[in-house]
């Protein structure tokens, strides 16, 4: 994925582009809404972080303009507690916001968010059956047989990237990622599907739904 920032602020804008970069994003920086023009007309780009207050042309001047043409998610960083930014980047087509000063862990739950959401409308897929189980993708729901299944944020997490991949192998470093257990060290994802694999198999430690792929990760299929 690779993300464009577009912030005056030196500071911010360096510690996210190496955060980012850290979390396996590939990320490109500049400090003006002029500069991400010339950049959009060479590059492309998957989500956007825009702040509003900016030399030269403002964040939600450039949102409004660039929304005319292009539908790339974009998150634009607002001050703490402005309503009236919040509502002139929904009219300007924003998808979401983060208030400054912010956790850069929140700003990436929110990337993984907005991204989420633009897989589920490319792929035009929002619910996906796999035996007696439905999970509904928007709304983060497992019924089985019409009977709801509580989920842990993690499990959702998970299951909304092996739904997106439904069929594919998913590596155990994405799926990390998508349940934020990056640092916890390579096996927590291995418990956490454990976990989930007694939610969703009659067998756990036979699983015909949610699948080990050796030496790469896990793949949810229908199952035989």
């Amino acid at each position: 994925m690779h993300i464009l920032i577009v912030d005056d602020d030196t500071k911010i804008r360096d510690l996210l582009k190496k955060y980012l970069i850290k979390q396996g994003y590939q990320v490109s920086a500049v400090e003006s809404a002029e500069a991400a023009e010339s950049l959009l007309k060479s590059m492309d780009f998957d989500v956007m972080i825009l702040d509003v207050m900016m030399g030269g042309k403002d964040g939600i001047s450039f949102a409004k303009e660039f929304r005319k043409t292009n539908d790339m998610p974009i998150i634009m960083l607002t001050a703490r507690g402005s309503v009236d930014d919040r509502l002139k980047g929904l009219e300007a087509g924003v998808d979401d916001f983060v208030p400054k000063p912010f956790d850069p862990r929140e700003l990436v739950l929110r990337i993984e968010a907005v991204m989420r959401r633009v897989v589920v409308e490319d792929q035009k897929v929002s619910v996906q059956k796999f035996g007696d189980f439905i999970y509904e993708l928007i709304e983060g729901r497992l019924t089985h047989s019409g009977q709801i299944v509580e989920l842990t944020r993690s499990e959702r997490d998970i299951l909304n990237i092996l739904v997106q991949n439904f069929g594919k192998e998913v590596d155990r470093d994405e799926l990390s990622r998508a349940a934020h257990l990056e640092g916890e060290g390579s096996r927590a994802i291995d418990v956490q599907m454990t976990r989930l694999r007694r939610k969703i198999e009659s067998n756990p430690k036979q699983p015909t739904h949610l699948q080990t792929v050796r030496g790469v990760g896990y793949k949810l299929v229908n199952g035989s």
